[in-house]
């Protein structure tokens, strides 16, 4: 069957790195792209990805469609994720068959969901282990529910409970606009290697954003945030229609990009409105550290007195941060670094440096750090004036750059570092190495 008439398949599972609950990370998009998507291709079916929790748990009209109208499912329970369940359940209540069950943590799964239900895999390091087995089970289960009667508990227990008869017109054009939104992502990915001109080229293919779909947006502000084109992000953020344009993703992409277009009263208004609505986070207080800590940068010359209140706020702004979840140890590092300005070797930086240092090494020894958990353990590193392992991570850091504004702000951490060293009469050669290495990398790319 050919690829553009191949049925969808509806792949509903966590995003990203999530924690078991037990201290190891989970590889969600590796299991994905390893396992749930190829299995979905050789049943001779189309994925098709959820994105609401791009979007912060935003539920949209596109997500309830794909739920009700796709003619596949497959939903990954692991960790027992309240989104997947709350999505599993309304695909149970309007479709009698044709929906999968997979996970790789029976343990956790509510009694409701009898284990035999549910199709195993295995993990080793966060991501699948025995691909071509599981990949096989999965495949099987799809292709037998071609010709099952029901696989849903609903339909199952409630007898004469009428199936909603859907319109084929409906499902042809929905199914249209499934692969069309599918095809616009990868081009997006694409254009996004390349630079603004070439994501903006996409966009105005799109046409109206009122009528496009929000997991479309939502990449596309991340294409422009993958250029360094802060003036395009915060114009489309601005633009974006209700409800998505108040999705808390959205608010603090629009929080950094005002940031980085040098907006910095509007950026931390921002962040501030989203702190007051959702409490702290990780997350958010980074991002308005960073907004303190440009502010330091900008009058430490004119202001000193000014800068250094600045300086004050950025550190409880990352400490904040940090203690809001220990596990992200990337706004740790920050109020690290300084406090390596103001207070180096003081008791707080002291107490911080091993917990900080214990998150990272958490995140980096599970297999599944990125970019930047390989930066923190850079700067982890200088901070330490450990070269063997400062050089082990740059270049780690370097070979998993996503975005090249990424080595430039970890310089930029470096030089923050190597400047407070300077003014105490301390020069260290291999470390100013590594940060010109990240400048060469953020030009290049």
């Amino acid at each position: 069957m050919a690829s553009g008439l191949s049925p969808l398949c509806f792949v509903l599972m966590p995003f990203g790195l999530r924690s078991d609950g037990r201290g190891a990370w989970i590889d969600f998009d590796a299991v994905y792209v390893q396992l749930l998507m190829p299995a979905a291709q050789e049943a001779g079916l189309e994925p098709v990805r959820a994105d609401e929790e791009l979007l912060g748990g935003l539920v949209h009209k596109s997500m309830f469609e794909r739920l009700v109208l796709s003619d596949y499912a497959i939903a990954d329970l692991t960790t027992a994720n309240p989104n997947v369940f709350y999505e599993m359940g309304v695909r149970h209540a309007v479709r009698p068959y044709s929906t999968v069950l997979v996970g790789a943590d029976l343990e956790g799964i509510p009694f409701d969901l009898a284990p035999d239900r549910i199709l195993p895999y295995d993990l080793e390091g966060g991501r699948p282990r025995d691909v071509e087995r599981d990949r096989a089970t999965i495949v099987r289960a799809l292709r037998a529910a071609r010709d099952a009667a029901t696989d849903s508990p609903v339909f199952q227990l409630i007898d004469d409970l009428p199936v909603p008869q859907i319109d084929r017109l409906k499902t042809d054009v929905f199914r249209d606009q499934a692969v069309y939104s599918t095809r616009t992502k990868a081009r997006l990915a694409r254009a996004s290697a390349a630079d603004a001109a070439a994501v903006r080229a996409v966009e105005e293919e799109l046409g109206p954003l009122a009528d496009v779909e929000p997991g479309v947006l939502v990449d596309l502000l991340l294409s422009y945030r993958a250029t360094g084109a802060w003036e395009e992000m915060c114009r489309l953020a601005e633009a974006l229609p209700e409800p998505l344009r108040r999705a808390v993703l959205v608010r603090r992409q629009y929080g950094f990009a005002l940031n980085r277009a040098g907006r910095r009263d509007e950026a931390e208004a921002v962040l501030e409105e989203v702190l007051e609505e959702h409490g702290p986070s990780s997350e958010t207080l980074g991002l308005l550290g960073r907004v303190y800590k440009d502010r330091w940068q900008e009058t430490a010359e004119q202001a000193p007195l000014r800068a250094a209140g600045y300086l004050d706020r950025a550190i409880e702004a990352y400490r904040r941060g940090f203690e809001a979840d220990w596990r992200d140890a990337y706004p740790g590092v920050n109020a690290l670094t300084l406090m390596e300005v103001r207070d180096p070797g003081g008791s707080r930086q002291q107490t911080l440096l091993p917990v900080v240092r214990y998150a990272n090494e958490r995140r980096v020894n599970a297999g599944v750090a990125d970019y930047w958990d390989h930066a923190t353990r850079l700067e982890l590193a200088v901070l330490a004036r450990d070269q063997d392992v400062a050089l082990a991570a740059a270049r780690a850091a370097l070979a998993v750059v996503r975005e090249h504004w990424e080595p430039r702000s970890t310089a930029g951490n470096l030089g923050v570092i190597r400047a407070a060293r300077a003014a105490a009469g301390e020069a260290v050669a291999w470390a100013e190495e590594i940060e010109t290495q990240l400048l060469r990398a953020a030009d290049e790319g």
